[in-house]
Formats: C-alpha cells, structure tokens, sequence
C-alpha cells in the first residue's frame, strides 16, 4: 500500500504526467551521470540486458540487389563458394536457362544421390581394388596397402573404346628405331601394346605432413597430343603406391633402403601382374574398330626423375660407384662426355643380384652388388618379357635441365657475378626482366635475382631470356668469369631446345649433339665441376631410341600433382586420403567419357538440323570496314569506323601517322599493279580525308611450324590499352629477299571497289648493322635497328610470317635483339638466318 505522502504527491500532480508505481521484484536501473539519462523502472518479467528488436519490417526489400533476382545472387553464390572459374560458371548458367525454358526434367534432390548416380556410372571403367603388400624386415612383417587398377584391364577399357580406336596405332616402333630387332620374336600378327610410366612422390598438405604416390599411365600407341593431354585416351592414375615411414633407429642404414625398395616393388608387381603372363603369351582382344588383335604388352618408357630412377632401377644411387642407371660410367668420370658407354642391361643385373646370393657370406654379397651399384632386391620388371628397364629409364629433361643444371648450378653462378657487380647491377638485371614483352606460353617476371622460384618451368622461362637480360651488365671487360658463363648459357639454351624438339631429322640430331660438345668444353674451360652432366650423354640417344622427348618428359605428368592436391584439399576429410582421391579420379574419368559422348551427339544432332543463315546486309560503301578473307592472318577486335582526317588528328603527337593517307595513297598505287591487281577504272587510287577505315587491335597469324610441320598461330595486339598497359607486338614480315622485322603500329582494314585490304602500319627494324660483332656473335644475338619513327611502312598483313618477341638493348637506343628462345620454331628461323 502506499504511503499517505506519495499519494498526496500523485493526488496533487498533472494526471499526464504519473507513473505506474514500482512492483514487488521490479527492476530500477541507474545511468552515469555523466550519460544524463534519467532512471529507468522495469517489471521483472520485462526486464532484458538486450536492446529491444524493431518491428520485424525489413529495411530493404531486394537484398540481393545489383543482381536483378534472388535466383540470380544465389547461383551467382554457389559459383563463388565453389570458386568455379569463367567456363564453369557459364556451363552453370547456361544449365540453369536451359532448365528454365525446355521439356528436359530435373530430378536431383539431393548430395546423396548424386553420389550413388557417379557410383554406378563410374562401373563402366575398370575400378581400383586395393591389396595388402607383405614385405619382411627385421624379424618382422608388415604390411601395405596397394590401390591400383589392374593394368591390362584399364588398357582394355582404352582400346573397346570406339572413339579413340582410329588413333591407335601398333605398327609405328620402327619410328622409333626402338633397338633395330626389338620385335623380332613377336608372332608376324602380333601387334605390340606399349606402355608408359610414370611414379613419383608429391605433397599434399603445405607442410608436407600428408604425401600421395601415385602411378601415371599412358599408352604409347595413341598420338602425343591424345596420350599427353587430359581427355579420353590421356594419362591416368593408375595405382598409389605406400610410402614407408622413415625410422629414425634404421634410417639411412643399406638394410633399411633396401626394405623400402622392396616394398614399392612388391607394390607395383600388384599392378603390373595382370600384363606379366600374357607378355609371355599375348592376349587376342576385339578392339573398338571390331578388329582383333593379339597383343603383346611391353613396358616402353618409364618416365620419372633421377631419384625415382635410382629406385626403379634398384641402384645405390650418387654415391655408388656406377651412379648412372642406364650406364656403368664410374662415379668419378660423370663430367667425361667422351666416355664409350657401357650399357646396363636387365639380364646381367638379374644374374649378378643371382650370384650375389649365392654368395656365403652376406659381406661377401654386398661387395659383389657394390660393384655394379645394385640393391639386394629382386626387379619387378624383369617378370616382363620384352621389358628392359635400363632400356626403358629415360632422359629426363626437366629435371636435369630447368630444375638441375640450371637452377642449382648455372643459374646460382650467375646471380653470383651479378650480385658481385653490386645493387646497381641486380636493380638492371630485374629492370630487364621487367622490361620484355610479354609473350605467349612465356612468363613475364618483374623481380628474379635473390628470388627463390619452386616450379621448374618458372626456371626454363627464366633460362629463355637471361642472356638478353645479362648482356649488358656481365660485358668482357668488366667480368671475365661472368662473360664466360654467359657464353656457356648460350650453349646449354641451344642444347636444352634442341632437346626439346618435337620431330628431329639427322639435321637437328646432328647440331643438338654439336651443341652439347661445345657446351661442356666451355663447361670445362669455366671450371664448374660440381654439376652433374652426364645424364645429357644419353640424350640424342634416347631420343634415337624412343623418339622425341615429349614422350617421356616428366612435364605432363608431374602437372597432374596439382588436380590431386586439389581434391585432397576440397574433395576429402583428409582421413583415409588414397580412397577418397581415387574414388573422385574414377568419376572425373566418368564424367570425361559421358562428356565426350555428348558432345558428340551433339555434333550428330548439329549436323542433321543445320541451322538456317539470315541474310546478310547488302550495302557496300566505296570504304568497307571488312578485311579480306586471308588463308593464314586474320583481322580482330575492330575498334569502328573512323575517317582519315580523325585518325591524323587522333594521333597528331606520333610522328608515324603523319600524312597516313597520302602515304597510303601511294602504297596502294604501287601494291595493286605488283600483285597484279587492277586499279578502279584504271586511274590512280586517291583516297580523300572524309573516307572511313575499321582500326583493329588483334591480329591471329596461323603458320607453318619450321620444327614439325604443323599449323602453329600466333596471337598478335595492336592495342593502346590491353589490361591496363599498351601493347604493340612484333612481326617477321616476308620479302622477296631475307625477312625482316616490325613493330605494329596500326592494324585496318578497308575496301576500295571490290578489292578487300587488311593492312598494318608497321615501324621497320630493318637498318643495315653491318659486320656482327664479337659480343653478339658469341652470345647468339640476332641483333635489328629501327628505323625513325617518322619512316613507318604500310604492309599487307598477308606478308606476315608470324609474330615476334624483341628486347631492347639497354645500351644502345632503337637497337633490339630478337628473342629466339621464345620457341623452337623462331629458334630454327634464327639459325637460318645466322647461317
């Protein structure tokens, strides 16, 4: 109840102005003073420490707003959680319109049923089965777990496959002069099926902690560029093998090696067991042509690094006496190329493990072994018939050139002598860097000296251009030593592309094995004897052996580490890892096939309901904006329509544009006559100023490979602003004397009567340079002078052979050298004209 005296206060005020009085267990809450905010009183049941929630309206009705609708953002979200790139994301939108407006039923509901749907799709191709691997050691044995795909069975599902049964081809080993009678026990109608391998280990958590193994097989009777790419017919894990825990208590220890070799080829007899018998016998098989064929399996090429090699070999490896798993070279005669090489055959390394056991003593035995470098283990691949493994063991290009050769010893000897030259010499050589074009397939660098690359390829890009970058800073007189070794990077650059050429002739085998000669006895003169050269001795023979490097290059299979990273990370729990990626590797074979059968009734639908073509705009004005139909170039993105008078105007301050149209004028007058092309109404061309052209910034060059004889193309920019910069690429432009090269300054086309043109405005680098140097001549230089800028030429795109990359020489300006390591195909070129 209330007192006498608080209700005479509540008697005595203004009715608007009371408050309901406190209640049993109400909460009274005081402010700071500070705050200036009076006291509050609350009933307990009311009471919260939170801030009240507004009424629930929202304040804005299209959240998803700038995208037109709910739909819109969230597929537009699941596209970004799955960091799907543009073509996923277009295959992703492109299903979902199709969805929207066709007959076709979606009836997907959930993750789940997805899953079991790839299982069961998944059973057309031969699934992997794991196996235990006993290996004794120390009283003890343990055990492994094998994941493989039996490899006959995977090789069968290659060749039932219709769509790659054209591209197989089993009567090409003379090709390869592969040994001159290595066939020669097979049955006249037996048709050898040759096998490539690759093994190797690979990271997959960024630590390290979590490894993969995997095996990689290609089958060498499909084409290179089907058994080589991702696709149908392409490398495909077959098998992962287990990885031995190191034990700090044997680690090291010849026992304990040992062990560990006999597991991986205990391992991979799991794999190969399916192919060792009927290596003996052959296999009758209905290919995918409904042809049958008895064939004959052999391991060809294995394919692995110098590490791996030790293992597949069963040698002691760098610090055995004989370390080279081909040859019996000694150890300390790696750096003679002069050797006669002593071949090691498979025979006599099975007979000698044969009469090392037969030895008494186990000293007795390992000193017999020691002799000829081999390990206390017994080769799987000698269970193959026709199968050698010396023979098959093969150069490795990107392991002993760009990531050996090259990145552990030329290229750390000449950051040495920059470095020795001071800042100011490290500031030009990554400024140089820096500086050149940015090219096709070629990594653009803006910092390289003092940076530690990882990835290989990232060295034989770096390779590709140090010696324009370091020709002015290690001159003669400045850096003996240094000048030296850019000589013999000249040399190791010619070898390395000479190593990679996809078809050889006598020719080009011939000047490969002249470059590695003048290579090491530059080599010798330099005095670098602590890198390893003579994996290179087997080079050219290899390649006589077994064809171009390509085929057993480590390149294509070590870029399919990456994809198994990938799941690892995405695709698993990161528990039981090999069943996990393996199962998902098994889908993405799944979904390829389905893919390629899908595309390929596509095709089918395409052509039987060819679509009709509307006509075409029938006006022609005197100046057309369209090219003419080239068989080689190819005009792009067109910038519009602009007159002559706004193009001189446009470009007032480029001494190049000055009297563009006159100067036409006069080419056109002379081009017509000599490519017997008559003039309109037999009179002189007089284009006037309000006449229009189309300007284009893309130029597509297809061409003729000087290297293999096939279609190359080079993808050339005109353009003042491509992503963020100007780029004007260089051209080698065809004459009736020796070619010559250009820089792009303006690319259009037009029509005069029904003549179609597509020109260039081009700035020669075609001044006379006289007798070439010593300086150039010894570093392989092709060096080319600009003319002024204000003597520009006008060409026909058609005269352009194909495109160029061109460094500046710092130390002399409007001189550039042209990059003949871009590719092999400008290498050759570059010979030519040498020559």
């Amino acid at each position: 109840m209330a007192s006498p005296g608080l209700q005479s206060h509540y008697d005595n005020a203004n009715p608007a102005d009371q408050e309901p009085l406190p209640q049993l267990d109400d909460i009274k809450v005081d402010y700071h003073p500070h705050s200036q905010i009076p006291s509050t009183i609350h009933h307990f049941a009311d009471f919260s420490r939170t801030r009240p929630t507004e009424v629930s309206v929202p304040r804005n009705h299209a959240p998803w707003e700038p995208f037109r609708t709910r739909l819109d953002f969230e597929v537009a979200e699941i596209a970004l959680e799955a960091a799907l790139n543009a073509d996923q994301t277009n295959r992703l939108l492109s299903l979902v319109h199709r969805s929207a407006r066709s007959d076709e039923t979606f009836t997907l509901r959930n993750h789940d049923e997805v899953r079991e749907l790839w299982s069961t799709a998944s059973q057309r191709f031969t699934p992997f089965q794991v196996d235990v691997v006993s290996v004794p050691y120390k009283n003890k044995v343990h055990e492994f777990d094998m994941h493989y795909r039996p490899l006959l069975e995977w090789a069968l599902d290659m060749l039932r496959d219709r769509r790659l049964a054209p591209h197989f081809v089993f009567d090409a080993q003379r090709l390869y002069k592969f040994n001159g009678t290595r066939f020669s026990r097979l049955p006249p109608e037996a048709k050898p099926l040759a096998f490539i391998l690759y093994a190797d280990k690979a990271k997959l958590s960024s630590f390290g902690t979590q490894k993969a193994y995997p095996i990689v097989c290609r089958i060498a009777n499909l084409p290179v560029e089907i058994r080589n790419g991702t696709g149908l017919g392409g490398g495909r894990i077959v098998g992962w093998l287990p990885i031995v825990s190191e034990d700090p208590e044997h680690a090291g220890k010849s026992s304990f090696v040992n062990f560990k070799n006999a597991v991986w080829h205990e391992s991979f007899l799991k794999l190969l067991e399916s192919v060792i018998q009927i290596s003996r016998t052959g296999y009758w098989f209905e290919c995918g042509d409904a042809i049958r064929r008895l064939l004959w399996p052999l391991i060809l090429i294995l394919s692995a690094d110098y590490e791996e090699q030790c293992v597949m070999a069963l040698i002691r490896g760098l610090k055995g006496k004989f370390p080279c798993p081909i040859c019996l070279v000694p150890r300390d005669e790696q750096s003679v190329l002069s050797h006669e090489l002593q071949l090691r055959t498979s025979a006599e390394s099975e007979e000698t493990l044969r009469l090392a056991r037969a030895k008494k003593s186990k000293k007795e035995r390992e000193n017999l072994l020691k002799t000829y470098s081999l390990r206390d283990v017994e080769n799987v691949f000698w269970r193959m018939l026709l199968t050698d493994i010396h023979r098959a063991l093969s150069f490795d290009r990107m392991h002993v050139h760009h990531g050996g050769l090259w990145r552990h010893h030329l290229w750390k000897e000449l950051q040495f002598w920059i470095l020795e030259l001071g800042r100011e010499a490290v500031a030009e050589m990554d400024a140089n860097y820096d500086a050149f074009p940015q090219w096709s397939n070629l990594t653009h660098f803006s910092k390289v000296v003092g940076v530690d690359f990882n990835d290989s390829s990232h060295h034989e890009d770096i390779s590709k251009m140090a010696i324009f970058a370091a020709q002015r800073i290690l001159r003669r007189s400045q850096s003996k030593l240094g000048y030296l070794l850019l000589r013999c990077i000249r040399h190791y650059i010619d070898l390395d592309i000479y190593a990679g050429f996809e078809v050889h002739t006598e020719g080009t085998i011939s000047a490969g094995r002249q470059a590695l000669q003048d290579f090491s006895a530059l080599m010798e003169e330099y005095i670098l004897k602590s890198q390893p050269k003579h994996a290179s001795s087997h080079l050219f023979d290899n390649i006589l052996a077994k064809g171009a490097m390509q085929n057993y290059n480590t390149k294509p299979n070590e870029k399919m580490h990456g994809p198994v990273r990938d799941i690892y990370h995405n695709r698993t729990n990161f528990k039981d890892v090999a069943t996990q990626i393996l199962r998902y590797d098994h889908w993405l074979l799944t979904s390829t096939s389905m893919r390629s059968e899908l595309d390929e009734l596509d095709e089918y639908n395409r052509k039987a309901n060819l679509p009709t073509t509307e006509d075409a705009d029938t006006e022609n004005p005197v100046i057309s904006v369209a090219p003419a139909p080239c068989t080689h170039v190819k005009l792009g993105s067109a910038q519009g329509d602009i007159s002559f008078a706004s193009l001189e105007q446009s470009h007032a301050d480029d001494r190049a544009f000055v009297g563009f149209r006159v100067k036409l004028n006069g080419f056109l007058n002379t081009f017509f006559p000599s490519n017997d092309i008559p003039l309109p109404d037999g009179k002189h061309i007089h284009l006037q100023a309000d006449n229009k052209i189309t300007g284009y910034k893309y130029l597509q060059v297809n061409y003729e490979s000087m290297v293999n004889w096939r279609q190359c193309r080079d993808l050339l920019r005109c353009n003042p602003e491509f992503f963020g910069s100007p780029r004007y690429d260089c051209v080698m432009v065809q004459t009736n004397n020796q070619p010559f090269f250009a820089r792009l300054i303006f690319m259009f086309g037009c029509s005069i009567d029904e003549t179609n043109l597509s020109l260039a405005l081009i700035h020669p680098y075609d001044v006379g340079i006289g007798v070439r140097s010593k300086h150039d001549t010894e570093l392989g230089l092709w060096r080319v002078r600009a003319k002024p800028r204000s003597s520009p030429e006008f060409i026909s795109v058609r005269s352009i052979i194909r495109g160029a990359a061109l460094a500046s020489d710092p130390g002399r300006q409007g001189d550039y050298f042209v990059i003949d390591t871009v590719d092999a195909e400008m290498f050759l070129r570059l010979k030519y004209l040498q020559a």
